[in-house]
């Protein structure tokens, strides 16, 4: 049984990996970590736990973490988390970081486009990107593995195959990207209350998101050069999903079904990615750890359109899959 902590779980991201943590029959949950004072029951913070989990949020030093736990997942904001994994890897924990401060590899690229020095630039370019379907054989053995952002996630997936196999081109990508309002968190903020999202889409922070630098890494490193795509999310009136379609130009005259092809061999021992020969929804996909992937063909134009749940397959899901990997559990355990 390994026993597990998750720092910073009050979130709507917590609260998943909560249930499945819940039915992981490998798993003893140990600490869950709040700032909030009067150790409060995690089914006030999360009422839908009420029956399922008997346990407070405290606000836990490192040191106790470290007592009381094996594998820690952390859900703490960019550099917070950081300062906290450094001390728990360093004492021997195994650790799934939800936050960004792995994911890059540069130390002055995240500075550019988080605004903070990194708290632990020595490992960067050493954390394994929590992408089992690429990078399963560094996750299975990594004291650390930084859980990929939700966009990246449904790009990465998307793309991957066909840059790798020289089917697309590196240049005049163009990833349009729809998001629920959960994608930006439990705290209320001005777009996100309902009376301002509601029957509205809109775009967000084009140009200025701070997943385009971990869009960029990920494509360059899988096409072995740099990959110009342009980025535009947008959020839509919906809890949950990301739909994004991603403009592409096919190289020579690669067909349709020649790209739909590529995805299904490269994804075909892959539990969780699934070609569909319809277009896919975030219906189909919702309250799971799948990604639905289709392709079209479209005058001079390839579109690969790529469907996840954003708190699923885009965090807390991936993150369980991460785990099973890194403790030598079958990989889809407690996932759906």
């Amino acid at each position: 049984m390994i026993r597990v902590g998750i720092l910073g779980a009050t979130g709507y991201t917590a609260l998943e990996l909560i249930r499945i943590l819940i039915r992981h029959s490998e798993v003893e949950i140990g600490a869950l970590t709040t700032r909030q004072s009067g150790r409060p029951a995690a089914s006030s913070v999360h009422p839908s736990l009420a029956g399922k989990l008997d346990l407070p949020l405290e606000d836990l030093s490192p040191e106790q973490v470290i007592e009381r736990c094996d594998c820690v997942f952390s859900c703490l904001p960019h550099a917070a988390s950081a300062e906290v994994v450094k001390v728990l890897v360093d004492a021997g924990r195994r650790v799934i970081d939800f936050s960004a401060d792995y994911r890059l590899n540069d130390a002055e690229v995240y500075q550019t486009w988080y605004g903070e020095t990194h708290p632990d630039p020595e490992r960067l370019g050493r954390v394994p990107y929590g992408l089992p379907e690429l990078f399963a054989s560094q996750i299975s053995q990594a004291p650390l593995v930084a859980n990929p952002g939700c966009y990246p996630t449904a790009v990465v997936l998307a793309l991957a195959p066909l840059l790798a196999a020289r089917l697309i081109h590196r240049e005049g990508i163009i990833l349009d990207a729809k998001t629920g309002v959960s994608g930006a968190g439990r705290t209320p903020k001005m777009v996100t209350i309902f009376p301002e999202c509601n029957e509205s889409i809109m775009p967000y922070n084009v140009g200025q998101h701070r997943h385009t630098p971990e869009i960029d890494q990920l494509l360059g490193q899988l096409a072995g050069a740099p990959v110009q795509a342009i980025f535009t999310p947008h959020l839509a009136p919906m809890d949950r999903g990301i739909l994004t379609t991603a403009y592409t130009l096919p190289v020579g005259d690669t067909t349709e079904t020649a790209a739909a092809d590529a995805l299904r061999d490269f994804y075909a021992e892959q539990p969780f990615v699934t070609v569909v020969d319809t277009l896919p929804a975030t219906k189909h996909v919702s309250g799971t750890n799948h990604c639905h992937l289709a392709v079209r063909k479209v005058r001079d134009r390839l579109l690969v359109f790529s469907c996840i749940d954003n708190l699923l397959k885009g965090a807390s899901g991936a993150a369980v899959q991460n785990f099973n990997w890194m403790f030598g559990f079958p990989e889809a355990t407690a996932l759906i």
